[in-house]
């Protein structure tokens, strides 16, 4: 018996929220030298140089510097995230007129190009970025490379073992979730960094825009400045994305067995 949507929400705003806590536990210290190494490019020789000097400076406890609140946007965002997730995949299954809970197979994909053509014919390219801020920019393209990739590993793992999605073990999760957040980083990364930079410049009231500080960036120190730090952040996407899909996928499949008895 399927839950109440009402229900299926609230489970996957749990999930989230339980996966949200597993990714931020367990890639803080790199994300931290992976902000350092943005904000300071010239500072540190490299990945190795960033993460031992702020250990040998403050401790274990500077490597998770700034975790309350790493804590608490990564619940608000993946509680979020997750539901509307679920809530997609609902209304991609009812569209293509697929029974409730259907595996999603290639039915995604041509459900997508269809609403693509949809908004280019009526309102053109400006209409797929009609009210957008950079911030979402960034996440439209960043989480569709996010999610597609997960999946199409997950699919993958579950055709070569011959079973479910769901069953497919916790070792094939955790690396279809690393896949899926590199992926994400290798194509907003840049994006990023520049949103470290602003967050840093506001504090000494030296803020610009997104596009001046982009441009500031690209001319005075080169494109491999927007790429500083991206070595902490791809080794961390696996343990923490990992964790991340792993604390979704397991908690939602207890919380969504009480209702398969």
């Amino acid at each position: 018996m399927a839950p109440h949507p009402v229900v299926q929400a609230i489970i996957d705003l749990s999930a989230g929220a339980i996966g949200g806590t597993a990714c931020v536990f367990s890639g803080q210290p790199l994300d931290t030298a992976k902000v350092k190494m943005q904000t300071f490019p010239t500072l540190y020789r490299g990945f190795v140089h960033c993460f031992v000097s702020t250990y040998r400076q403050v401790g274990l406890r500077g490597l998770y510097q700034g975790t309350t609140p790493a804590l608490m946007a990564n619940i608000a965002e993946n509680s979020v995230l997750f539901m509307c997730y679920g809530f997609c995949q609902e209304v991609v299954r009812y569209i293509s007129g697929q029974e409730k809970g259907a595996v999603l197979r290639q039915v995604l994909f041509v459900t997508v190009w269809s609403v693509t053509k949809s908004i280019m014919h009526s309102e053109g390219p400006a209409g797929f970025f009609q009210g957008l801020t950079p911030t979402i920019a960034r996440e439209v393209p960043g989480y569709f490379c996010f999610f597609g990739a997960y999946e199409l590993c997950r699919s993958l793992f579950a055709e070569y073992m011959h079973c479910g999605k769901d069953d497919i073990g916790v070792a094939p999760i955790v690396f279809s979730g690393g896949l899926g957040g590199a992926c994400l980083w290798l194509v907003v990364y840049p994006m990023d960094c520049v949103k470290s930079r602003i967050q840093v410049m506001s504090m000494t009231s030296r803020q610009s825009g997104f596009f001046k500080t982009f441009m500031h960036i690209f001319r005075t120190e080169g494109v491999r400045a927007l790429y500083s730090g991206l070595t902490p952040t791809m080794i961390r996407t696996f343990p923490a994305n990992g964790a991340l899909f792993l604390g979704y996928e397991a908690s939602r499949k207890i919380m969504m067995a009480q209702f398969d008895s």
